[in-house]
């Protein structure tokens, strides 16, 4: 599992840390790992000696990390330069040891010729509002006309917000990003991720000193593969679990079909479909179970998923707030979400799993589109804590929290395959499934959302996908996820 802490943790551990260690350990073993990530990029292309090295170097500690890596390429032969922000704060003993080390100081941006690697170590993870007017002069100097020159970050790519995510103004945009000790949240949660590249995380002895529980975590195949509900001898279709589906109007049917197709191949003992969809659910799925409603008619169900394609009237609403009135776990999607009563979604006994897109938890919350999608991190905390729900923020990062303290999970499976009409009816689905089969939602949410991206990735090949070809690769997903 991948864990992210906030700035403030992260120094605390530093500061516990460099009271056992002698004075400057941290920074060298931050550098030596920075040092054999650039050596590792640089012989992709070629070779270390003879190389020709830029270092963008800032004030700050980051800084110093760039010059004693620098240092390190160097010695091995690299031809490093280093680019000084400002001369007269650079870190003192990082610049002494790059220029013994044969390392020189460029006095400007004129002249550098052709480059084999850009380092940034122009600010840190304390940078706050993107880059200053300076930096980003330099930084369009430097990249002019050199597309394809690899940049590598130090710790974060300069300009972005280490605890949320969120970039203002301009930043570095980084092939690779090197960070120390643990991830950030800004190296998982987009737009801020999308400067990052590939991560490469060096051990700097910071694991010991970091707290219980940390503020994000992106599962891996093996977290997910401990979750996935898996039958035994004796199951049978109702103890694998029976999902609800309250989904599709004549206007869309087809939110019917594909939310019966996600909540299927995810793995539901049964589905129960309700609404106006019925022909179109048992043309394509004969296995599935219907009913006129309203849902809570329809017979026993582990949990429920309403929304999907439900457009607006009369008999949208009473589904809603018949489904929401079940003792049993439910996720609201889609129209869903436009229909549900706050108050009742507040005062449920049972869990409730909210699954809006940005633009719908723009509507939720009051805001601008544009203010979630910039702050991915803070409106879905905040949508769980206004509707004490857990709730699965889609989009380019897609996140899970709850209102509850636990840490907000990233998913590291999403492609942008997956911005797609259905898609989202697919995963309400396959997360209703999950949450019919035990587990609990925030799990649920977590693995419908890893499966569904992995689903996709197979589906596509690179290539354009359809919300039904999603669907019909989730099988092919879980295999591989149980495989490791």
């Amino acid at each position: 599992m991948r864990r992210a802490y906030s700035v403030e943790t992260v120094r605390a551990a530093e500061a516990a840390l460099m009271k056992r260690v002698p004075e400057g350990a941290l920074m060298q073993r931050a550098a030596a790992g920075l040092a054999a990530a650039c050596g590792d990029l640089l012989r992709r292309t070629g070779r270390v000696y003879g190389s020709r090295v830029l270092l963008l170097v800032g004030s700050g500690d980051n800084g110093g990390d760039a010059l004693y890596a620098g240092a390190r390429l160097a010695r091995r032969g690299a031809a490093v330069r280093a680019l000084l922000l400002s001369p007269d704060r650079a870190h003192a003993g990082g610049l002494a040891a790059f220029l013994a080390a044969g390392g020189q100081v460029a006095e400007g941006e004129d002249g550098l010729g052709p480059l084999d690697l850009v380092v940034d170590g122009i600010t840190g993870i304390g940078g706050r509002g993107g880059l200053r007017e300076d930096a980003v002069a330099l930084l369009r100097a430097v990249t002019r006309d050199r597309d394809r020159t690899p940049v590598i970050a130090v710790d974060l790519p300069s300009g972005v917000e280490a605890d949320s995510g969120e970039v203002h103004g301009e930043a570095v945009r980084a092939d690779a990003t090197v960070t120390f000790g643990t991830y950030k949240p800004g190296h998982l949660i987009d737009p801020a991720a999308e400067h990052a590249g590939a991560l490469r995380l060096v051990d700097i002895g910071l694991g010991p000193e970091l707290p219980e529980p940390p503020d994000l975590e992106a599962l891996q195949y093996a977290d997910v593969a401990a979750l996935l509900p898996v039958p035994g001898g004796e199951s049978d279709k109702y103890s694998r679990g029976v999902v609800g589906v309250v989904a599709g109007s004549e206007r869309y049917p087809g939110a019917a079909v594909l939310a019966v197709a996600g909540a299927l191949r995810g793995g539901a003992g049964a589905v129960r479909y309700v609404g106006p969809g019925a022909d179109a659910v048992i043309a394509r799925f004969p296995e599935a179970l219907v009913h006129a409603g309203p849902p809570s008619k329809a017979g026993r169900v582990q949990a429920w998923v309403v929304g999907p394609g439900l457009g607006d009237g009369r008999w949208s609403e009473e589904a809603v707030a018949d489904v929401l009135g079940a003792d049993v776990p439910v996720l609201v999607d889609a129209d869903g979400l436009r229909l549900l009563d706050a108050e009742t979604v507040r005062t449920r006994t049972a869990a409730t799993v909210l699954t809006p897109h940005a633009g719908e938890a723009a509507a939720l919350l009051g805001v601008a589109r544009e203010e979630v999608e910039a702050g991915r991190l803070a409106a879905v905390r905040e949508l769980a804590a206004r509707y004490r729900a857990t709730v699965l923020l889609k989009g380019s990062t897609t996140l899970v929290a709850e209102a509850r303290d636990t840490p907000v999970r990233v998913n590291p499976t999403g492609t942008a395959w997956l911005a797609t009409a259905g898609s989202g009816d697919v995963l309400s689905g396959l997360t209703g499934s999950l949450l019919a089969a035990g587990l609990a939602p925030r799990d649920a949410a977590s693995v419908g959302a890893y499966l569904h991206g992995l689903a996709a990735r197979h589906s596509s090949g690179g290539a354009p996908v359809s919300a039904q070809d999603v669907a019909d690769s989730i099988p092919a997903a879980w295999r591989d996820v149980r495989a490791g």
